[in-house]
Order: structure tokens, then sequence, then C-alpha cells
């Protein structure tokens, strides 16, 4: 019989020792995912502390995430949530069995007595949804930088813009005392002081730079008007000045015109061509030529358009986070507010006005997240038109919502009395109104309010300083006159001082 060898025993190193216990499994609380959703389905006040916090993907178990979109369906429309009408939704969407049926959810309500503390408990399975996401995230990179062909800066610009979707979307800012809050105000008056033109970003518009020193970050502005009065065109007016003149990226959500209808509209203004000529594209040759030239300046211009129709409020935060993390926008145009939605599935909570305020509030919430001035175009009710007397829009105008005057910081209209057939304005000197505007400031919550008059030029939608085109016109003439009495008539040539050279070229 053959002798087996006895093996000499050799200490185990207990670090490499791979234990079922210590095996890598994902972080997640599902005791407390059981305990949230019982204290939802049982005590209204719970729904109010969590619905904010989380969302479906933050629940580990499947289950449990058809559960709480069950539950937040029934929020978005305003239904009452308790077991009974959660498990109808649920049997409704084909559901129900796949959660483990009515003694799941009846299960889920036994396991806590009350909403107590269902905020703290949210926040940590929060967390262990915030650590799986860097996980899977963090996957993600380390196998794209293993793959050669992969350019490294697109592969930093993609690892930032996912980190900065898990920042945005689920850490709350903490407090910040008072000592703090003052120096970075104090750094900022003089970053200011040191810097050159205005604090804030430059709409090309003299005077109305001058009152606000430029659209400021975090602040919500609105600009409300009738139909026709042209809303689009000074947005676009303000967009194209904003991004050619001084390269500041603008990102525009155009609800009611698609991407190329608006496109079209700044080529037009750009051009000095007609959108009824760019319509029927029968140009003339020079005209072609011209258009070739100045579409130049635009097509490099750092202008990005969305055109999603209906879009709510949360598919514009995630776009919006995306265009500024990737693209540095500075400023996010919405036309126009009254298009917009405000839950994911269209239908929004309650009836129109408390929509409208879920809108205006989170278009403000989103203006201070990303640091970014919000314009929000706003249609006004037709208690203008029944109005006697100069028809100037007021706040009380505003369609739909107080709320929107209220959230805002900046509420201004557009008013043209060509719109209703005047000839003059409503002045003492009685001024002639032909091709002029009006942005009427009518709240500034950090500075004065004014009206400021506009030249408009119609055929070209385009809105400009009123006093740059008198000047430039005036300028010109003068420029003609000059070129043709003395340039021509009376030119020194090189010969005179020193001596007759074929080859020099007149001054």
């Amino acid at each position: 019989m053959e002798k087996t060898n006895t093996i000499a025993g050799k200490k185990a190193d207990r670090s490499k020792i791979i234990s079922l216990e210590k095996g890598k499994i994902p972080p997640q609380a599902v005791e407390l995912e059981e305990a949230v959703l019982g204290a939802m389905m049982i005590d209204k006040k719970g729904i109010d502390d969590v619905i904010d916090i989380l969302h479906s993907d933050a629940f580990y178990d499947a289950k449990h995430q058809e559960i709480y979109a069950a539950i937040y369906e029934l929020f978005q429309n305003s239904q009452p949530i308790d077991i009974l009408t959660v498990s109808n939704l649920l049997k409704k969407n084909g559901k129900l069995e796949m959660v483990g049926g009515d003694f799941f959810l009846i299960r889920l309500t036994q396991k806590v007595a009350s909403s107590a503390h269902i905020e703290f408990h949210a926040r940590i399975i929060l967390q262990k949804y915030i650590q799986r996401k860097l996980i899977s995230i963090s996957s993600e990179i380390i196998e794209s930088s293993y793959d050669e062909s992969t350019d490294v800066f697109d592969l930093l610009d993609e690892a930032e813009g996912k980190l900065f979707e898990v920042t945005q979307g689920n850490l709350k800012k903490s407090s910040e005392d008072a000592g703090s809050l003052v120096k970075q105000a104090l750094k900022k008056i003089q970053e200011i002081g040191n810097q050159e033109g205005m604090s804030g970003l430059a709409t090309g518009f003299t005077k109305l730079d001058a009152l606000t020193s430029g659209w400021q970050p975090s602040d919500l502005i609105i600009i409300a008007a009738r139909p026709g009065m042209g809303k689009t065109a000074f947005v676009i007016s303000m967009a194209k000045n904003m991004a050619i003149d001084f390269n500041h990226a603008v990102a525009v959500f155009s609800l009611e015109m698609s991407s190329v209808q608006l496109i079209t509209r700044m080529i037009s203004s750009e051009t000095g061509l007609t959108s009824e000529k760019l319509r029927k594209g029968n140009l003339e040759p020079h005209e072609w030529e011209q258009l070739n030239v100045k579409v130049k300046r635009l097509s490099d211009a750092p202008i990005f358009i969305d055109d999603t129709p209906s879009l709510s409020i949360f598919d514009l935060r995630a776009k919006a986070r995306r265009l500024v993390s990737q693209h540095n926008v500075k400023i996010i145009v919405i036309d126009y507010l009254q298009l917009m939605t405000a839950g994911g599935n269209g239908k929004g909570g309650g009836n129109r006005e408390q929509e409208i305020s879920t809108i205006s509030r989170n278009l403000k919430a989103l203006a201070k997240e990303l640091s970014v001035p919000v314009i929000a175009l706003s249609q006004l009710s037709r208690a203008v038109e029944t109005r006697g007397g100069s028809k100037r829009p007021l706040l009380s105008d505003l369609r739909e919502s107080g709320a929107i005057e209220q959230d805002a910081d900046i509420v201004s209209f557009i008013f043209r009395p060509e719109y209703y057939g005047m000839t003059e304005w409503d002045d003492d000197e009685h001024t002639p109104c032909e091709g002029q505007g009006e942005f009427i400031v009518a709240k500034h919550r950090n500075g004065g309010l004014d009206n400021i008059r506009l030249k408009f030029t119609g055929h070209l939608a385009k809105f400009s300083d009123l006093e740059e085109g008198f000047s430039s016109e005036f300028q010109s003439s003068m420029n003609t006159d000059f070129s043709d009495e003395y340039s021509v008539n009376q030119r020194i040539e090189p010969k005179d001082a020193f001596g007759s050279d074929d080859d020099d070229v007149p001054f």
C-alpha cells in the first residue's frame, strides 16, 4: 500500500482567506425600505416627508421599487394612498403578483406603528443607493479606462458628467454660518470690483444691462406678454447677442417652435433677410452670398436648442444639468412656461394653477442649484385686451398662477402699442411708437424698476437698442459724405511726399 505523505502545517494568511460573509454584497438597507414603504401606506405625513428625498431606483429590492412607483403615481395624481389604493393600482398595472400580492403589502404595514423617524430612514436608503451608484459608475469608468481606443478627455468628461448627476440629484446642501457667508460675499464684491463691466451676463441691450447689471446667477426671470408681442423675438435677439458678441453658451428649450424654425429666425435676424424669403428660398445671388458670409458667426456660436414638446420639469432639470456640466452653459431660456408639465406622467398634481406653481418653484430651485439665470417666457391673460387705456400689462395679468410673480426675481413684460393700432406713446411728448417696443420691468427683487424702449424690426423679428439704430444710420451717412468729398477728390498720393512709385498703393 502506497504510503501517503503528510503535509507540513503552514500558518495561513487570514487576510487572503475568502469568506462568504465578507463577499461583496451591494450596499443596501432592505429592512429600512420595508419600514419606509409601510409607514407611507399608513400615514400621509410620512409621504410628504419622503416623496422629495426618494425615487423608485433608490430601493434595492425590485418589489419595493414597484410599490414605491405605485405610491408616487398616486401622489402625483392627488389620490389617497393606503393598502387598498396601492394594491388596486399594482393590479391595474399587472404588478401585484410580482410584488408578492396583498399579503406582502399587509406585512409591510405591520412592520411599523407610525411614520416616526421615516425621514431619517429614507436618507439612509438614499445613502445606500448613492453608494451603489458610485460603485456602478466607478466600474464603468474602470472598464472604459482599459479600452485603448477611448479618448482620455472624452472619458474625463463622461466621468464628470455621471458624478455630477449623482451629486446634483441626491445630495442636499447643509446650512452655512454667517462668518463664512460674509467672506464669500466680500470675495464676490472684490471680484466684481476688479473686473471690468457688469457682475452678471450682458444681454446686448444697453439700458437693460445698466438696470440689472446683466442677468444674475441663480435668478429666475419671467418675460411675459400677449401672443404676437414678440416674446420669442426678444429672447432670440438676446440669445444671439449673448452667444455671438459675448461668447456665453446659451441653452434654449423651445416647446412651441421646432429647433429648425428657431434657428431660421436667428438666421433672419443675423443676415437681414426676411423669414419669408428664407422660407421660400428664392434669394438673389448677392443674397446667397450675404447668407453664406453672415451665417458663419451664427454657426460657430455656442447655442444649444432642445425642442422636446410638453417637456416635464424633471426632464428639464436633467437636461439642464447635463448642458451646464458638459458645455458650460451660462443661461437657460424656456419658451414658454405654460407648455411645460409638472410631473413625469404629464398629468401633474391637482389643477392647472397648482401645476404652474410647481413648475415655477422648480425653475427657481434649478436656477439656484446650477447657479445660472433661468429665463422663462409666459403668456398673459386676456384681461389686457379687455382693459381700456394704454393696455400696458400688470403683474395681475400673469396667467394661471400668482406663484409665478412670487417665485421670480424679475418679472418683466413686452409691450408694443403698434399691436393695438396705436401710433404714439402715452407720454407727454406723444412720441411716435412705430417700430418700437417697451421692456417693462415690473418686479425686480434686487434693483429698480423701469420701462426700457427698444427698437423692433418686424420683418426680421428682431429687437435692438433704440439709439443704436439711429446713431449707426447717422454715422454711416456722415462717413459716406466725408469719403465722397475728401477721400476721393482730395486724396494725398505717396508721390507728393516721396516721389512717384508705380507699385505704391494709395492710403
